[in-house]
């Protein structure tokens, strides 16, 4: 059983790959099962361009990097590859890769589509093979995921959302945790949800965000196909699936991409470009031809192979400035004198063109907290060109705002006038992730100030704002039911809160508003066009008011929302337009949801002007509670026909 020469690329895979412009790299590279010569066994093939040898390694040969060594290509690409009879599936192997200084290093596949379960795990020969259950969605997922439907994201992380309940040490698998994730999403009525990254990750405590094999899904929880069995099932109920994607840096774990072949080959030679120094971790070098084919290969698998409907790109804003996490002289401005990273920029703009290129019908998400302008403008008007960004501004202001005590509300009345100046600079949404509930920061509903009561009418009040906005949304798993608890990676979600009214409510809250957002064009049609939006009264600051339309394409249908975010009930006069209806259909303060139960009715229709509108109405407002409602139009008396005798030209 010795290696024979054999080779899947092509002279065009290799011009390709070499130039930065190969997006499947993932059929050439790693371990394929093949037959040659109708002999069974394994191909395998590595970029390692700098080293003496390369060989695999495994069980198969104890080990040994003499016994099974590949061969180098002839064209100077860099790449090792050869044929070994007699493997199949399971195998566990590395690459034994000799550098040019003799040391010997032992690595991981970078193309690997399965890893074992140890800390420097070893690779394993697999397959994504999969026979999907997903055709309707995928024929129709243009509709599902365009921006012109709704799109209220759930956050997920796999490890925590739930565990077994008889041992909780113990994850569920993919396939148990669609058994109860698909039912409870459906029931709750998200369309989409994000998975944090499931790629395979050594360490635990980085929620899988220092990834060492990019194109394995993670063994915690099973094997591909049952992460695909889990993707088919979110289809098959119409629920879409975002990725956790972070092309921004990686671990120095001894079997990953760090000197992976002695050199500096994936990660950027200069650490002022190249090493991470919050995170310890190394930066892609995003200006080398064959590490963008890597990364861009990379998106186009996890769309490709396993269905996703979109990549949210983790730290964006850490690729993009050349000065992120820097002090002054610790890093060097680009040719123009800026702190843009020019080419992490050109990557990201060539990332997004392939992945629309190919599948037009997903979305790529940035996490960027800077202004870097454009994000989510087309590549060829100078933009980014991603589908959309998080609104980490909206973020932070709306949870200072509603971290304070109401009576100093008004002194922070612009935290939320503010988010309009800017709302329709890019295509956002809008988050409450995970990290706003981890590291000391509190759980959502104990940011809220005042007793019981008030935390959870201010939440309420909050994701009434959050659902009534403009832009998609984002909340993270636990936030539905108030979960009291940081997150805690380690652990289940505290799903024994429901047992208390207060946190099912909230919980039974979260469902219909998710409903309502579904259920109202109004709320999504024109959710990233001004045309949506308009204020009815932004300047109430000593009352802590706050009262906007949206509208769905052509004023079919119009809501207004009406926030009263202080603890004070009381009736307030409204500017409506002449001839116009209004009718409460949400109300935050209803006693379903554990509110005071204050009925919100419009006690008045005046056919005086109100803030510059025609009409005015006169609306209960409950204590801190938002209100939506919508508006009907007064049927008009229909004018008598009159009958003309044509002859005569005369009223007859």
């Amino acid at each position: 059983m010795t290696v024979q020469p054999y080779s899947l690329f092509s002279d065009f895979d290799i011009y390709l790959f070499r130039s930065g412009k190969h997006t499947r790299l993932y059929e050439k590279f790693g371990s394929h099962k093949v037959e040659v010569g109708g002999v069974s066994g394994v191909y395998f093939s590595v970029w390692a361009p700098t080293a003496t040898e390369v060989s695999v390694i495994g069980n198969f040969n104890q080990w040994n990097s003499f016994s099974h060594q590949l061969v180098g290509r002839w064209d100077q690409s860099g790449i090792w590859e050869g044929f070994i009879p007699g493997l199949d599936f399971g195998e566990v192997y590395k690459y034994g890769i000799r550098t040019n200084t003799g040391i010997l290093l032992e690595k991981a596949d970078p193309y690997a589509l399965c890893f074992e379960k140890a800390l420097q795990a070893g690779s394993v020969v697999c397959t994504t093979w999969h026979e999907w259950e997903d055709k309707d969605w995928m024929q129709n997922r243009a509709k599902y995921n365009s921006l012109g439907s709704p799109m209220s994201v759930y956050e997920v992380h796999l490890g925590s959302w739930m565990r077994d309940p008889g041992n909780p040490e113990r994850y569920l698998s993919y396939g148990e945790i669609a058994d109860k994730l698909v039912p409870y999403l459906k029931a709750m009525n998200f369309t989409h949800v994000e998975l944090m990254p499931i790629m395979e990750y050594p360490y635990d405590p980085s929620w899988g965000y220092q990834i060492t094999g990019f194109y394995a899904a993670t063994n915690r929880f099973g094997s591909p196909q049952e992460l695909m069995y889990l993707i088919s099932e979110l289809h098959k109920n119409n629920i879409g699936v975002f990725l956790d994607w972070v092309p921004s840096h990686f671990p120095g774990d001894a079997n990953g991409l760090h000197r992976f072949d002695g050199s500096f080959l994936y990660e950027h030679e200069d650490p002022r470009k190249g090493f991470h120094p919050d995170w310890k971790s190394y930066i892609f070098n995003y200006g080398r031809p064959e590490v963008k084919s890597f990364l861009i290969s990379n998106a186009i698998f996890w769309l490709d192979r396993y269905h996703a409907d979109g990549l949210r790109v983790d730290a964006v804003t850490s690729m993009l400035h050349l000065d992120y996490s820097r002090n002054e002289g610790e890093w060097e401005p680009n040719i123009y004198g800026t702190n843009v990273n020019l080419e992490a920029k050109q990557f990201l703009q060539d990332f997004n063109i392939a992945v629309y290129g190919e599948f037009p019908d997903v979305q790529t998400i940035a996490e960027e907290s800077s202004d870097f302008p454009r994000l989510t403008k087309p590549v060829h008007e100078d933009g980014i060109g991603f589908g959309m960004k998080w609104m980490m501004g909206w973020m932070h202001d709306t949870l200072d705002y509603f971290k304070e005590d109401p009576i100093n509300r008004k002194y922070h009345h612009n935290k939320i006038t503010f988010t309009s100046v800017y709302m329709y600079n890019e295509n956002y949404m809008m988050p409450l992730s995970h990290d706003e509930v981890v590291h000391g920061k509190s759980s959502l509903i104990y940011k809220m100030p005042g007793d019981e009561w008030q935390k959870f009418a201010n939440l309420r009040a909050m994701y009434v704002y959050m659902f009534t906005n403009p832009g998609a949304k984002l909340l993270f798993m636990g936030d539905e039911i108030a979960q009291t608890n940081e997150w805690n990676f380690t652990t289940s979600l505290d799903w024994h809160l429901l047992e208390y009214p207060i946190h099912k409510n909230l919980q039974n809250f979260v469902r219909d508003l998710n409903l309502l957002y579904k259920s109202h064009p109004a709320l999504y049609e024109q959710q990233f066009s001004p045309n949506g939006y308009e204020w009815v009264n932004a300047d109430d600051r000593d009352n802590s008011i706050f009262i906007y339309l949206r509208k769905s394409k052509e004023d079919k249908e119009v809501i207004m929302t009406v926030l009263n975010l202080t603890p004070n009930s009381f009736d307030y006069r409204i500017g409506v337009e002449k001839d116009s209806k209004w009718e409460v259909i949400l109300n935050s303060d209803d006693a379903k949801y554990s509110g005071s139960g204050i009925e919100a009715n419009v006690s008045q229709e005046l056919k005086e002007g109100w803030d510059n509108r025609e009409n005015s109405i006169i609306l209960r407002l409950p204590p801190l509670s938002g209100l939506v409602l919508k508006q009907s139009k007064i049927a008009k008396p229909v004018a008598k026909k009159i009958k003309i005798n044509k002859n005569k030209n005369k009223l007859r």
